[in-house]
């Protein structure tokens, strides 16, 4: 196929030289990063209960007071990349009852759709290095509605919309502070790093805050209480100074600035537990977690250490008692290995000097405006190039430490009381080989704090455009021996290891080492057979576990589609029933296709692969015949020849069998498979052609194959794996292109607009099962009732198919046209149409002729107010009707996805 083209990047500059020196190990510029989670309460790794219920077992009320054991979090965190030494923000603004140390929301229990963190935040800038970090938090003036917040939450349904920060009225006089975190590295040295903090009063009148810079060692020595490992320490060395020593890390001093009449304060105690808070028992130590929320809200001097000014924790407070409406206040502080004293050899640091500080974050704001504008198409509409710079600043703030041990978690918390024998049987018993510690992308950092290995694949497209290497370092990861099971399962996410996503990591392989060759003009054909070789094993485990009847039907697991068909497919059917997905046998189909060509790029190096290509091939014929099956003496389908539509087929002990009539996107999914193979790229393998020739003529002779063939110049023509014909085809994008049915003026539907009059209902065992079109969010508590397939749009899975019709298009040609959209009497080739849908996403986020951003839901307050317009949320998912944003709010995973189709039909996109 045709390479897409992309800007060349210039290699001269600043932030590509790091990268450049960072992947050669020259300098360790990755070393410190946004790898703090938002949340680390409430999740798995953090339960240790018997009925493995995380949210119960480590709620919010303890975060402040009860320590970790496999990470921490902080509000506009960083940290090193082995997590020792952790740096946060945190906030008071004399009437909150909490500190503000870390982000609030409610549990999966609380909120009337799940989980759902209740702050207003954004990440604005980031470069691949983190040489340039910004972060805007917005703080209320008024206390925080903490309670107020989980009331009216517990007071609405399912089908009432979630109750935000926003709607309570707490921004609507201004009344708050943006504060802005900044975090720049000095351009010589990667181990210095400079700290701003801006607080501004937007609202009418002066008013009081506190700003905490907070730097804080995670607790690993009390998991070991022989002492195997050796006790860190902070400690004050003058007014202005905290020595941070670290048995592994070295010694690192943090420098503050002097305010006039504000500080700071230097503060200390030490990471560990508040026994008597939490569990009733003695402290062991007078100085805990929690004393800074002491000593600053509820005015406690005897909470930190004043006796010598030491410990695992420590903070500057900084006191501003009036900050004048529409004014700022400001701090400083560096971190660096530049011990305190006068000048001298080049090793003393002279504390922090305004003049210097400004210069260095002012280089590092130049450097990231030059690397992502390099990036975007010259001709960009700004509003857009904005776009694209907060959704890959996204991406980049949301990679995070993760750090779990099986075998140690299993065995309990050796601090606490001992584990409940029901422990035994908790989630992911099998998983005893898992052994993490990495830096990982994840989904979102407050709402999905752990790695989702289908989740991961959709990130490494847009951050190979910016980072190459931590892409593929992503894809690797999960196909380690110390992620991949003994079986060959690639691990799902931290809730249920062992659960079923769809197979698209080797299709995010692929595209990966295919972006790297179009933006830098070279191939890591080491890093495309490494996780090639590991995927041989994932297919072998898919073809071994999930086919159960050997007739290459897939079945089983919800294929990361939560709730979008009648059943829980993670559980048994009803009355022994069993389901033929098939979406599930189209997802192996593009597994298939994706492996044979992997197999074929390899094999251009090394003819060896030419066979396993061949074994792909063979594999792909396979399961395409499984579109069409047995039940008993007679032939069924899953393609319905009276709908013209696929449908997923319900079979009884006897041989019953029933088409599952919901047109979704379980439809739509067997377009995902095809594969151009052009007559010159076959040639360069001549075993592999003799076989597929052979095929061919064998298959003519006794079932058609899904293969299709185009006469040009060349002798042989061009050969199209798929597995719809252009019958089918024609017949799947008259409904995928119906405003009536999928197409939605934001997307593609992720459940036919048709279900809204006609619902999908079976009865079974007395009890309805049921599918209604419901474009926003879940009427249903199925998988936690925290995300809805029957009708929103979805990024990922619209990517996918926007990707499959510019694959048919490179087959078919500009003549194949078809209507777009159904009835408007206007024909399109099929590029056209990916790029009006493509167009059709972009407009989620976009401000339209209005000034509104559809995924502001009609906000006045974000899209018109001068210090919101400007700032973009990368949803979870969006109502297909309004483009209004849903579930998590800061998903920049697969939704950063965005900054991609920005990159590809940007300067197509007119506004509305």
């Amino acid at each position: 196929m045709k390479k897409k083209t992309f800007p060349a990047p210039n290699d001269s500059s600043a932030e590509r030289k790091r990268l450049k020196e960072s992947d050669a190990h020259i300098k360790h510029w990755m070393r410190w990063g946004p790898y703090l989670s938002e949340r680390q309460w409430a999740t798995v790794r953090e339960d240790y209960s018997g009925d493995g219920d995380a949210w119960r077992f480590f709620p919010h009320d303890h975060a402040r007071s009860r320590v970790y054991r496999w990470g921490e979090d902080g509000l506009a965190g960083l940290s090193d990349n082995h997590q020792r030494l952790c740096v946060s923000l945190a906030l008071w603004n004399g009437k909150d009852n909490i500190l503000k140390e870390r982000l609030y929301g409610l549990t999966n229990h609380e909120g009337n759709h799940g989980e759902d963190v209740k702050e207003l935040y954004y990440y604005l800038d980031n470069t691949p290095t983190h040489s340039y970090m910004k972060y805007l938090y917005k703080y209320p003036q008024a206390a925080f509605p903490y309670d107020q917040l989980v009331r009216e939450s517990a007071g609405r349904s399912r089908v009432q919309p979630e109750y935000e920060l926003i709607d309570t009225g707490i921004f609507s006089e201004d009344k708050y502070f943006d504060v802005f975190v900044e975090y720049a590295k000095d351009g010589l040295d990667q181990d210095d790093i400079l700290i701003k903090i801006t607080a501004h009063n937007r609202g009418p009148q002066e008013a009081p805050v506190h700003i905490i810079p907070q730097f804080w060692f995670r607790n690993t020595w009390v998991w070991f209480p022989e002492g195997e490992v050796k006790v860190p320490s902070l400690q004050k060395k003058g007014d202005l100074v905290i020595e941070a020593d670290h048995d592994s890390l070295g010694k690192r001093w943090v420098h503050f600035e002097a305010v006039a009449g504000a500080g700071p304060d230097l503060i200390f105690t030490n990471n560990e537990t508040n026994e008597q808070k939490v569990f009733n028992n003695v402290n062991k130590c007078p100085y805990a977690k929690d004393a800074f929320h002491e000593y600053v809200v509820n005015g406690n001097q005897a909470a930190v250490n004043q006796k010598d000014h030491r410990g695992t924790k420590a903070a500057g407070v900084y006191k501003f008692e009036k900050v004048p409406a529409g004014g700022k206040v400001e701090v400083r502080v560096r971190m660096n290995k530049k011990p305190p004293g006068p000048a001298g050899k080049g090793q003393a640091a002279p504390g922090v000097v305004a003049a210097e500080f400004e210069r260095v974050i002012q280089e590092r704001i130049k450097e990231s405006d030059d690397f992502y504008n390099q990036l975007a198409h010259k001709d960009l509409a700004p509003d857009l190039k904005l776009i694209q710079r907060q959704a890959l600043a996204g991406m980049l703030w949301s990679k995070q430490f993760y750090h779990f041990d099986q075998r140690s978690w299993r065995k309990g918390d050796p601090i606490g009381p001992p584990p409940p024998p029901e422990r035994t049987n908790l989630r992911n018993k099998e998983w005893k080989h898992m052994y993490v510690d990495d830096i990982l992308s994840m989904p979102d950092k407050w709402e999905y704090p752990f790695f989702a290995a289908w989740d991961m694949a959709f990130h490494t497209i847009p951050l190979s455009l910016v980072d190459p290497t931590f892409a593929k370092r992503q894809l690797d990861l999960l196909t380690r021996e110390w992620y991949m099971h003994p079986s060959g399962q690639i691990p799902a996410y931290e809730w249920n290891f062992s659960d079923v996503n769809p197979p698209v990591h080797a299709w995010a392989t692929l595209q990966v080492y295919k972006n790297e060759e179009r933006l830098y003009g070279k191939t890591d054909d080491l890093f495309l057979e490494r996780v090639f070789q590991k995927l041989l094993l994932n297919f072998t485990w898919w073809v071994n576990r999930k086919d159960t009847e050997g007739n290459n039907v897939f079945e089983g697991g919800f294929l990361g589609l939560d709730n979008i068909g009648l059943f829980n497919r993670s559980e048994p059917l009803p009355n022994g029933a069993t389901l033929r997905q098939a979406d599930g046998t189209s997802w192996m189909a593009f597994f298939s296709l994706c492996m044979l060509h992997i197999a074929l790029e390899l094999a251009k190096k090394n003819k060896a692969y030419e066979d396993i290509a061949s074994k792909f091939l063979e594999h792909f014929f396979h399961i395409s015949d499984a579109m069409t099956y047995h039940s008993g003496s007679e032939e069924k389908s899953l393609w319905d020849s009276e709908d013209k539509f696929f449908y997923d087929s319900i079979s009884w002990p006897g041989g019953h069998t029933q088409r599952l009539k919901t047109r979704s996107l379980v439809g739509l999914i067997p377009l995902f498979s095809t594969l151009a193979l052009d007559p010159e790229y076959v040639d360069l393998f001549p075993g592999f052609k003799k076989r597929l020739d052979w095929l061919l003529a064998y298959r003519e002779r006794t079932r058609p194959a899904r293969v299709f063939k185009k006469e040009d110049t060349n002798e042989n023509g061009s050969i199209f794996l798929a597995l719809v014909d252009q019958t089918m085809l024609r017949e799947v994008l008259k409904r995928l292109l119906d405003e009536n049915e999928f197409l939605s003026p934001f997307g593609i539907r992720s459940l036919s607009k048709y279900h809204k009059d006609h619902p999908m209902s079976m009865w079974m065992n007395e009890q309805e099962f049921r599918v209604d079109y419901l474009p926003a969010e879940s009427d249903s508590g199925m998988f936690g009732g925290n995300s809805n397939w029957r009708g929103p749009i979805w990024l990922p899975t619209t990517y996918l198919l926007v990707s499959c019709l510019k694959r048919f298009h490179y087959f078919y040609g500009p003549d194949f046209k078809v209507e777009c959209p159904t009835g408007s009497g206007i024909m399109k080739n099929l590029e056209e149409v990916a790029w009006e849908i493509e167009i059709r996403l972009v407009k989620l986020v976009g401000r339209n002729k209005q000034g509104q951003r559809a995924a502001n839901g009609g906000v006045d307050k974000t899209d018109k107010d001068p210090y919101f317009k400007d700032l973009v949320l990368f949803y979870e998912y969006f109502d297909a009707e309004s483009g209004k944003g849903l579930g998590a709010s800061h998903q920049t995973g697969w939704t950063g996805l965005l900054a991609v189709l920005v990159h590809q039909v940007g300067t197509k996109c007119g506004q509305s």
